[in-house]
């Protein structure tokens, strides 16, 4: 009687114990934007997202896309990219929707690689979720629809360095960071990147490696000492990389 008596008490330890310890263990849980990344194609990741999406649909073909699915965005897109790795025609399209209402500008233009194309976006577009329906054709007439989605949250600005009201900026590159990573510019704003360290690195517009959303902001291999220049004159969210480390070496810039 004695010996089932103690191991009673044994058992009731037992499960005391189990109970403290599960209640005082941290419990790992999974942000948006850790789900985000395991299906992000580029580095336009730019904060925990509040929102929630509905995975993707790829087409035939499909590589990438600027903004990458399930960003958050504290600016709005200059444009809408697709990335394939097959010659596009006519009738690609891309719509821009948020609560049925297509916020893009114009009509959708294939690149003159034929292995892009892009839509404008209002500048004007609200805060909220929006989702990016396409259909890509190739040139035997054949057509394949795809969807992604992002978001506009500008409350979420406060992480972007102010340098708005400034003719020219500058940005380093050192310790394997753009230093400062974002920043928020006025339109007209002159923007030199400086390499400040031995490691050679690039300023490449998203996404990686096709850096098509903003051509301009493609600079060459940038050697100790060595700068690239560029002025923004229209308003709207640049996230960049370095194509020598573009898993690590992002920033973003939003001009006004």
């Amino acid at each position: 009687m004695k010996s089932y008596l103690i191991a009673g008490i044994i058992v009731l330890f037992g499960i005391a114990g189990f109970i403290i310890w599960s209640t005082q263990t941290p419990q790992k849980t999974s942000t948006n934007q850790e789900r985000s990344n395991e299906t992000t194609p580029n580095n336009t990741q730019e904060s925990v997202n509040k929102f929630n999406f509905s995975n993707p649909k790829k087409s035939a073909h499909y590589e990438s896309n600027t903004p990458a699915h399930g960003t958050t965005l504290v600016g709005v897109p200059i444009n809408i990219v697709i990335d394939f790795n097959f010659d596009l025609a006519k009738p690609s399209a891309i719509k821009i929707l948020k609560e049925g209402k297509d916020y893009g500008i114009g009509d959708t233009i294939i690149d003159s690689s034929k292995l892009a194309m892009r839509r404008n976006m209002s500048p004007d577009a609200p805060n909220g979720s929006y989702t990016v329906e396409y259909k890509a054709c190739w040139p035997d007439g054949s057509c394949h629809d795809g969807s992604f989605q992002f978001t506009v949250d500008r409350s979420q600005v406060g992480g972007y360095e102010d340098q708005t009201g400034k003719k020219e900026v500058t940005i380093k590159l050192s310790q394997i960071q753009f230093n400062p990573q974002n920043i928020k510019v006025s339109k007209g704003t002159k923007v030199t990147w400086v390499n400040d360290e031995t490691v050679e690195h690039y300023v490449n517009t998203d996404s990686h490696p096709a850096h098509t959303y903003y051509p301009a902001q493609n600079s060459k291999l940038l050697q100790k000492g060595e700068q690239f220049s560029l002025t923004f004159d229209q308003s709207g969210i640049y996230p960049y990389h370095c194509s020598a480390h573009a898993s690590s070496m992002i920033g973003s810039l939003l001009v006004e």
